[in-house]
């Protein structure tokens, strides 16, 4: 190429600052907006009045004494009063233990499916996908037919001669049925990231350990689980980080004394009206998901 074409040639073209733009447009108005304006109405009062909360901003003349208005006592109150300590807590051993569960029942999924003949593996993938083209809401609903101490789950169970004819399950709201009903539900977002990573895997390197004289159990944690762990933490990811905010599912299958901060906040928003805090409660449950991550795909980038 010769030096007239190389400065012919743009080094940065409109169509190509137009792809890099449209992302951070968009993270501005539908991420960093509504941020700021969750977090300004943290720092306000509440009010009996539409929006219930003060001080509104007026417009750039009275931006002085807006500011001036605004404080961290709803902050100061969350850390005062240990029911939302303890709602953050419960999400967040609800999120763990679910998760977990994902990964056991999840990965074996997977490693079946990557290791399925090519022609099966269009199939078996549609089955995973296959429960999102019901409602997820009809699905949760759904649970609760077989849950319920009447439901489905007793009738089989008396079916089968495991209960009697007077006995019950007893798993309706209770924190087993939001671990089912979780597992039940975020199960496909552990499977797909995990077969991805899994369905990559070189044949070769088990072959080679197995002529080595290296046991199947072996070589799975020598060679098969390492490189999986890029699947593993995706999915880890995709599956902790909606669960620790989840409210659907614990408020149909669970009880009155599973806690959760998804639930706390719906509260706050809709039967207290108190915006301030359920804005100061919403705020500090995205730090404690974003800070961490960040930490971490930091460490993961120098390594």
């Amino acid at each position: 190429m010769s030096d007239t074409t190389l400065a012919a040639t743009p080094t940065s073209s409109p169509a190509r600052w137009l792809v890099v733009l449209i992302p951070y447009l968009w993270m501005v108005l539908f991420f960093m907006a509504p941020f700021f304006i969750i977090v300004k109405i943290s720092l306000s009062d509440t009010a009996i009045a539409m929006p219930p909360y003060v001080p509104v901003f007026g417009g750039l003349s009275a931006i002085g004494n807006f500011f001036s208005q605004l404080d961290f006592e709803n902050y100061v109150f969350l850390t005062e009063d240990s029911l939302y300590m303890n709602a953050y807590l419960s999400s967040l051993r609800i999120a763990v233990i679910s998760t977990f569960l994902l990964l056991l029942i999840g990965y074996p999924i997977a490693l079946a499916m990557a290791r399925a003949p090519l022609t099966v593996r269009p199939t078996l993938l549609m089955l995973v996908i296959l429960p999102f083209w019901t409602s997820f809401l009809i699905r949760v609903y759904a649970w609760i037919g077989i849950l319920k101490p009447e439901g489905l789950l007793t009738l089989l169970l008396q079916t089968v001669g495991l209960y009697g004819p007077d006995e019950q399950v007893q798993i309706f709201r209770t924190d087993t049925a939001v671990f089912i009903g979780i597992v039940y539900s975020y199960l496909p977002f552990m499977v797909l990231p995990l077969y991805s990573a899994l369905e990559k895997l070189d044949g070769t390197l088990l072959e080679a350990a197995s002529d080595l004289g290296c046991p199947p159990w072996k070589a799975f944690w020598r060679i098969t689980f390492p490189l999986s762990i890029p699947g593993v933490i995706a999915g880890s990811m995709i599956c902790f980080i909606p669960i620790t905010g989840e409210f659907v599912i614990p408020d149909l299958l669970g009880g009155a004394e599973t806690l959760m901060i998804g639930k706390t906040l719906w509260t706050e928003f809709f039967g207290n009206r108190d915006w301030p805090l359920a804005s100061a409660v919403a705020v500090l449950l995205l730090l404690l998901l974003v800070v961490p991550i960040a930490i971490f795909q930091n460490q993961q980038e120098k390594a």
